[in-house]
């Protein structure tokens, strides 16, 4: 048995702060000295790695889309062993899935049995928030919206016609957030910023005592503490023979933690960098995952050695997975936003662009050599002269979207970066 507090934060839309907020909770309770696990719901890479800076700990994406429910259970409760506290980010609106509720905050608080902690832009707001929350609390029975935080509130008198309010609901405040300019992180193409510009140790200590001053974190802690008997375990150790090089440098970087645990079982896993060595590790299997090639396309460009050294290996029949960045990187070239081209690796006869920049995201599913393969698409670039896929790829709708896969030899190629965490053995699509 396990006696832990955790809750996930939920927001009644998208733009309520709830990222912030829980960066700076994250942080808070760093700081005083609890052992704290970070999850996110749904797809997002990026602010799981927020979540790694600001606590500490490997945060974890679950998504009932790209894997199984059960998964999502092995991965909350094995991940949550031996932690004082599991704060899980939600996705958009509490209720907002790709499908009605399907894949939204709500099932996985539902699925986890998970108190709610409910974030809400409060700015223009009274007390019209006790309709809010009283929606938000009885929409949907298998939930449990615990309490409130306001974001955006003007002073304290504002705050006290929000908690007159929560007394029509039986929803406990919990504090308030003014607007705070200075605790804003700035925007990029692909989310939140990932500039080295960026001080983020500054901002999440900033953050921190924000939400100390702010919020009753003691009481929302006594809310959601509980107790567990789950006894789930993931072995995360080689049982192969496999050697996997995969590519992870300030260029490629955007992975699921629980992608390489896959590959751990399969063997050992080896990093490189396409930016600054010149050859390809040893390996049975290559993987170029996401990033931000197009910040660095003159060293990647000029990287020939790097470029020959892969031309090489998937002429030799060697595996490769490579996804969005990573088939960028193997295209003729990626034009940058200006419209100057830079010369890539080449195997795919294309060529990725950043100009007129337009995004593309979604949930993508496809089969292919007996795998039902999930994963998400998010981009702003496009190819040109786009080549003939393989397969076709569909949306949450069964929808066909312009998405393909494409094939050279053992290099296997798409915008769509694949989840496999949950697959028995991912290899199998190179058969």
């Amino acid at each position: 048995m396990q006696t832990y507090a955790r809750f996930l934060i939920g927001a009644t839309a998208s733009g309520s702060g709830k990222t912030t907020l829980t960066l700076g909770l994250l942080r808070c309770l760093r700081n005083r000295g609890l052992k704290v696990q970070p999850f996110k719901c749904g797809p997002d890479y990026i602010d799981t790695k927020f979540h790694d800076l600001a606590s500490g700990e490997r945060s974890y994406n679950l998504d009932t889309f790209l894997s199984s429910d059960e998964h999502v259970r092995e991965l909350f409760h094995t991940h949550s062993l031996h932690k004082d506290v599991c704060v899980t980010e939600g996705v958009m609106g509490l209720f907002d899935g790709y499908e009605r509720m399907k894949g939204s905050s709500a099932e996985i608080a539902s699925l986890l049995h998970i108190p709610v902690i409910l974030v809400i832009n409060a700015k223009s707001m009274a007390y019209s928030a006790a309709a809010l929350l009283y929606g938000f609390k009885n929409f949907h029975s298998s939930l449990e919206v615990v309490g409130v935080i306001f974001n955006f509130v003007s002073s304290e008198s504002h705050y006290h016609y929000l908690k007159e309010a929560c007394q029509e609901t039986g929803i406990e405040p919990l504090g308030w957030l003014p607007l705070q300019k200075d605790l804003q992180i700035p925007s990029r193409h692909l989310g939140l910023n990932m500039d080295k510009d960026f001080l983020f140790d500054d901002f999440a200590e900033k953050a921190a005592t924000f939400v100390e001053n702010h919020i009753d974190v003691d009481r929302l802690l006594t809310l959601t503490t509980t107790t567990s008997s789950y006894s789930y375990s993931f072995e995360d150790r080689p049982s192969g023979t496999f050697k996997i090089a995969v590519a992870r440098d300030e260029a490629f970087n955007f992975i699921y933690h629980e992608n390489i645990t896959r590959l751990r079982a399969l063997g050992e896993v080896i990093y490189f960098s396409p930016l600054k060595d010149l050859i390809l590790p040893e390996a049975d299997l290559v993987y170029l995952p996401g990033g931000y090639p197009e910040l660095f396309l003159e060293t990647l460009s000029r990287n020939r050695d790097m470029h020959k050294s892969i031309q090489e290996y998937i002429e030799k029949g060697g595996k490769v997975w490579a996804e969005c960045g990573g088939m960028m990187y193997l295209s003729r070239s990626i034009t940058d936003k200006e419209g100057k081209e830079y010369p890539m690796v080449g195997i795919f006869d294309q060529k990725a662009t950043m100009e007129q920049m337009k995004l593309t995201l979604g949930y993508r599913k496809f089969r292919y050599k007996g795998l039902s393969l999930t994963g998400h698409e998010f981009h702003y670039s496009k190819i040109d002269q786009l080549l003939p896929g393989e397969v076709n790829q569909y949306n949450t709708r069964g929808t066909r979207v312009n998405t393909l896969l494409l094939r050279y030899k053992n290099a296997l190629a798409s915008y769509t970066h694949l989840y496999w965490g949950d697959k028995e053995n991912i290899l199998d699509i190179f058969n």
